[in-house]
């Protein structure tokens, strides 16, 4: 697949494509795990990070080791967001979880 997207001069939008998308598909995770397990998911995206990073490193195909590397750091700033959306939920802008009682 890479080697029709470099023969294309595609591969560098294909990759902003999937780049955007995968960072699209990332807000609403943030909003629901944070709305159904509170801060403590954050180290759920650390492992998942990590493992994306591992797997970028020893994929040899550009494309897709660009893509892990993206999801990876990803999932790396996703910790910091649902940080934030504590305080975003704190602020009301989004609802709390009524059935959640603790962080």
């Amino acid at each position: 697949m890479t080697e029709t997207l470099q023969s294309y001069h595609m591969l560098g939008l294909a990759i902003g494509i999937c780049t955007f998308l995968i960072i699209g598909v990332f807000h609403p995770i943030v909003v629901k795990c944070h709305y159904y397990f509170g801060t403590g998911c954050r180290w759920w995206f650390v492992l998942l990070g990590a493992v994306g990073l591992m797997a970028s490193i020893y994929v040899a195909d550009v494309f897709w080791s660009s893509l892990l590397g993206v999801f990876a750091f990803s999932c790396f700033w996703t910790v910091h967001e649902i940080t934030e959306q504590e305080e975003r939920v704190r602020k009301g802008w989004f609802p709390a979880n009524p059935n959640r009682k603790s962080k």
